[in-house]
């Protein structure tokens, strides 16, 4: 494929750029390199610390899991904790998050799928929030996706003030840490986070395997799972959205579900909604022996 047809099939060539989004996106990754200048191993400890809270509690365990999907339940404390978490990784706040990945499900790879391959894949990985009204916050076409969190005075803060507090843990690195703990501990590991979270989005709809027929492009995919924690089993999720556990096998490495499990484990969730294709497969396997 040429790189003219590349354009001209990628929808993220033929919308308005969201400059509000784009700047921050680009003052992002500058940060993230300017993280290779001021490395020190405290830093980089506090990078992949940051990037398991926002990336796993927050987005994969909190936004998720939990927020989505309801794939288990949890006192309202833990709740809010674990959203907290999902704000440091500068994807929006709650609601838009939650609504737009509802969307995705309702939709996937048809018309109102916010980040179908099928329109492109830098438009499946990004160029659906760098352009257009991708991550405004006021979208009135989110509203029916969320009534659950609307209902939520918390949620609804957060999701206005949902920068607040990745400027406090920013102000605080700094102070405690200086430059090596303000770039690796939040602009490389975010950089770092938000392209993993992409990759589900664009990579687990274009390569990877299919375990179940869902009616999609969903793949499970190896090295996206471990990138996102667990978020890469994204055929298997597909299959069962709302079960909290996403790998279905052993061999699928799923630190979120292990995170939930932890929280049962302490008392701290329950009602927890586990995959049943996977208990049927061994079933079968069973009945086959």
């Amino acid at each position: 494929m040429s790189l003219r047809t590349f354009i001209e099939h990628d929808r993220t060539f033929h919308q308005p750029v969201n400059w509000g989004v784009t700047s921050v996106m680009i003052a992002l990754h500058l940060g993230a390199l300017a993280a290779v200048f001021f490395f020190t191993w405290q830093a980089l400890i506090l990078g992949l610390v940051m990037w398991w809270v926002a990336g796993s509690l927050g987005i994969g365990m909190g936004y998720h899991r939990l927020l989505t999907h309801r794939g288990y339940k949890t006192s309202k404390f833990v709740e809010y904790l674990l959203t907290t978490c999902g704000t440091l990784a500068i994807e929006g706040g709650p609601i838009s998050w939650v609504a737009t990945h509802r969307m995705h499900h309702q939709n996937t790879d048809k018309e109102g799928d916010p980040h179908s391959p099928r329109d492109g894949g830098i438009w499946s990985h990004m160029g659906w929030i760098l352009t257009g009204r991708a991550m405004h916050q006021d979208r009135v076409e989110f509203l029916p996706y969320v009534p659950d969190l609307r209902k939520d005075k918390f949620h609804l803060w957060i999701s206005k003030w949902h920068v607040v507090p990745s400027v406090v843990v920013a102000i605080l690195f700094y102070a405690i840490g200086g430059w090596p703990w303000l770039f690796w501990g939040v602009f490389l590991r975010t950089v770092v986070s938000l392209h993993a979270t992409w990759l589900v989005n664009s990579a687990t709809h274009m390569w990877g395997s299919q375990r179940y027929e869902t009616g999609d492009t969903s793949t499970n995919s190896f090295w996206v799972a471990i990138l996102t924690f667990g978020e890469g089993w994204h055929n298997n999720h597909h299959a069962e959205p709302q079960a909290a556990r996403h790998g279905h096998a052993w061999y699928e490495l799923d630190v979120n579900w292990y995170g939930i499990y932890a929280l049962k484990t302490l008392g701290l969730a329950w009602d927890i909604k586990r995959p049943r294709l996977q208990d049927e497969e061994t079933v079968a396997a069973a009945a086959a022996d």
